[in-house]
């Protein structure tokens, strides 16, 4: 098996063209990007908003719940009968499947905000925006983006369906080379799969560090300190 991987990795011919890795890469990275946008622009006001005002906690954290537990292959393979549109029907079901740990993520980053911060900035006079803006998104940014990381992770393991509705991506490895028993592209595929997911993760962890604020983020390592002590 591993010779066959090998080998598989080493042929120009898998590098190149229409097939090629560089292409099936930017194709995996094109729905992952596409969902992952879709699915910020509806989870994080949500998120946002619940978090916020303490309304509808309930219901987000049961239908979150209740999403987590759709199988996406059943969902694609629905939405392509329903649809007859591979594209439609591969980014819908991406987009449903991470919505829910960003949706999460917002909503927890904000309930963990301090109570007597959030006092304190409205006996200072801010509205409920400004305390929304200025004060309880700088300090939940390390969970809200923790989870948009999670979602990235869930996307790239999953966004190989898209290969079982007629789509491209590193799915097509796995696809292709259970049809023909090539065992080797296969391990290839999932290799590629698990690169991708590692690269983006490191990646989104500097975006991560660069954008919450220092004080937020020693905030957080004092609290880690305190708990593990």
């Amino acid at each position: 098996m591993i010779g066959e991987i090998i080998d598989w990795f080493t042929s120009s011919a898998n590098w190149q063209g229409a097939d090629g890795v560089p292409t099936r890469v930017l194709q995996h990275l094109g729905y992952v990007l596409l969902a992952l946008v879709l699915a910020s622009v509806i989870a994080v006001p949500i998120g946002l908003y619940v978090g916020h005002t303490g309304r509808g906690g309930v219901l987000l954290v049961g239908s979150g719940n209740v999403i987590r537990a759709l199988p996406t292959l059943g969902l694609v393979t629905f939405l392509f009968l329903l649809f007859t549109d591979s594209d439609v029907a591969a980014i819908i079901g991406l987009v449903v499947l991470a919505i829910p740990p960003i949706l999460a993520g917002t909503y927890a980053g904000l309930q963990a905000v301090d109570r007597a911060v959030v006092d304190a900035a409205e006996g200072m006079g801010m509205r409920g925006g400004q305390r929304l803006w200025q004060i309880e998104v700088p300090i939940a940014l390390p969970l809200v983006l923790g989870g948009v990381r999670n979602a990235v992770l869930q996307l790239v393991a999953t966004a190989a369906v898209a290969a079982y509705v007629g789509l491209g991506g590193l799915g097509r490895y796995l696809l292709d080379g259970l049809a023909i028993l090539d065992y080797g592209e296969v391990a290839a595929g999932a290799i590629l799969t698990a690169l991708l997911a590692i690269v983006l993760d490191v990646v989104l962890a500097a975006v991560q560090r660069a954008l919450v604020p220092r004080g937020v983020r020693l905030a957080e390592a004092g609290t880690k300190k305190e708990v593990s002590a």
